[in-house]
């Protein structure tokens, strides 16, 4: 996955996250747009964590340790 396609969908993730907030907080359910909005963090928590990862092993590969 290259940068841009990361961006964009963090991104993406970050707008719908933010209409689903929106609109369970506008219907009393503010319970559920916290666990939306923290299921939505956790996920791209977890992209970025594997990218991390994909570049730990990108350094070790180059200085063969």
């Amino acid at each position: 996955m290259t940068g841009v396609d990361l961006i964009f969908k963090v991104a993406a993730i970050g707008i719908l996250v933010a209409v689903l907030n929106m609109l369970l907080c506008r219907a009393g359910r503010d319970d559920q747009a916290m666990m939306t909005t923290i299921a939505g963090l956790i996920v791209v928590l977890l992209m970025v964590i594997q990218e991390i990862s994909n570049l730990f092993t990108t350094i070790k590969d180059i200085f063969g340790l």
